[in-house]
């Protein structure tokens, strides 16, 4: 073989390798999702929250603590204001309870009450139940590349499958790729018509992770309305075992 033949074949078996290793590094759209996912979940998590509910002619504060454990597990606790102070919501799997110490009631949500506003905001009790189905009940299609906010971010597209029992006919999650930030997502009806939007802000680190620590969710056709989730403090990855969210703990917590 000739130096030159020997050269030539030497620069096709590192093209080759180069565009193998770059097909093998490229992810799917159900693992950008998933990383997005973990990214502000973790294993476990225990969170400080502060939410604004804002309409045209009045606003609100809610402040809370949360835990939560992968993707089925998650409670609540109302720390204010003092009328809904100790209220505690829990996600089991399927199934969603909320605590009311004020009359000493155990109550489990009804399916005829998932898209009612949680605590009157514009964040849906569906939405608090059904978050492992964005993973799950979804075929995820990745759409194309944008920059949102000046990041450069992968655009999902998700459409639910078949027997899947879903309120949202198609989500769109707006993904960064250096960080896996889900930075902005939308929410469409049977109709095809935009129900709510959700946009993420003020990037900072807490506990080893850049997550956006303000969250608005803006409802399509009504001007005037959100609602901010601001996130004051948070843990991952800490010791939460299963047993943790029962109904005996709802009544327990602080």
């Amino acid at each position: 073989m000739t130096i030159k033949n020997l050269c030539g074949l030497l620069l096709i078996c590192i093209f080759s390798s180069g565009t193998f290793l770059s097909a093998q590094s490229q992810l799917s759209a159900i693992e950008i999702i998933k990383k997005a996912d973990e990214k502000v979940r973790g294993k476990t998590n225990h969170t400080v929250m502060e939410m604004e509910i804002i309409r045209p002619t009045w606003k609100r504060s809610i402040s809370m603590k949360s835990w939560g454990r992968g993707l089925d597990y998650s409670m609540t606790y109302i720390t204010n204001p003092a009328k809904d102070k100790g209220q505690v919501f829990m996600k089991r799997k399927t199934e969603m309870w909320n605590w009311m110490p004020s009359i000493g009631r155990m109550i489990k949500i009804p399916a005829s009450m998932m898209s009612q506003g949680w605590m009157g905001s514009d964040y849906t009790n569906d939405d608090i139940l059904k978050e492992s189905s964005m993973v799950v009940d979804y075929e995820h299609k990745l759409d194309k590349e944008e920059d949102v906010q000046g990041f450069s971010c992968y655009k999902i597209e998700m459409l639910p499958k078949e027997e899947a029992a879903v309120i949202w006919s198609k989500v769109y999650k707006w993904i960064t790729k250096d960080e896996f930030i889900q930075i902005k997502s939308e929410y469409y009806d049977e109709d095809d018509e935009l129900v709510k939007s959700d946009l993420g802000y003020d990037f900072k680190e807490m506990d080893g992770r850049l997550i956006p620590t303000r969250i608005e969710i803006v409802p399509a056709d009504e001007s005037g309305k959100k609602t901010v989730l601001y996130i004051k403090e948070v843990k991952f990855d800490i010791d939460l075992p299963e047993s943790y969210f029962s109904q005996q703990n709802m009544k327990r917590i602080r």
